[in-house]
């Protein structure tokens, strides 16, 4: 009797990698929370910065237990609710990089906080999806160091510091987005049989 093979459909694969993906932008959530708070407790000089400030992580503190609770009890979340779980994310940080005290704009170092977030969703969604992402953090920290006023537009040393950082949240985008296919295609060879590919993704496993 031949063998029988289960292959999956495109979009079969999409729900999969939502429902296994969703851990990595949870988990990239929790380093971002971490470390912003860690960021805050050591950086705050007095009590009313310290309350002036904590309530951005409070607030990404709160929407991550949510979204981790429900997948732990088994109902985890669809694609479009991981979705704008993520677009919240961008939200809150451009509200850090626009409303911190004291450090606005190119001034403010918390854009590093894109980087986890861009990369988790990358390795999590197909590439039209991760490129308007991508494309919509890139906006969002260019639009919030503009209305700053702290790029001037004046080709000057600002200017190429701006355009440096978003080609970093750029590459976080596509280096996530390339993982993320290089993987889907060995599964999808390993579906259909490929046997170099079954003998790659085996030895893998026992290493």
């Amino acid at each position: 009797m031949p063998n029988v093979r289960e292959v999956r459909t495109a979009a079969q694969a999409d729900q999969e990698d939502v429902f296994f993906g969703q851990t990595v932008i949870m988990w990239a959530r929790w380093s971002v929370i971490v470390a912003g708070i860690m960021l805050v407790l050591w950086t705050s000089t007095n009590v009313s910065l310290l309350t002036q400030t904590m309530p951005f992580f409070l607030v990404l503190m709160a929407v991550n237990f949510f979204l981790h609770g429900r997948y732990v009890m088994g109902s985890p979340l669809n694609r479009t609710i991981v979705t704008v779980a993520s677009v919240i994310d961008l939200v809150l940080i451009t509200a850090i990089v626009v409303l911190w005290p004291g450090a606005h704009g190119l001034n403010n170092q918390f854009y590093v906080l894109y980087f986890p977030v861009v990369f988790a969703f990358a390795l999590v969604f197909t590439r039209k999806i991760e490129v308007a992402y991508t494309g919509l953090a890139m906006l969002a920290y260019a639009l919030a160091c503009l209305l700053t006023g702290t790029v001037p537009l004046d080709l000057g040393n600002e200017d190429k510091v701006l355009v440096m950082r978003l080609i970093v949240i750029a590459a976080m985008g596509f280096l996530g987005n390339y993982y993320f296919r290089i993987q889907r295609d060995r599964l999808a060879r390993a579906a259909r049989g490929d046997r170099k590919t079954l003998a790659d993704v085996r030895a893998g496993l026992a290493r």
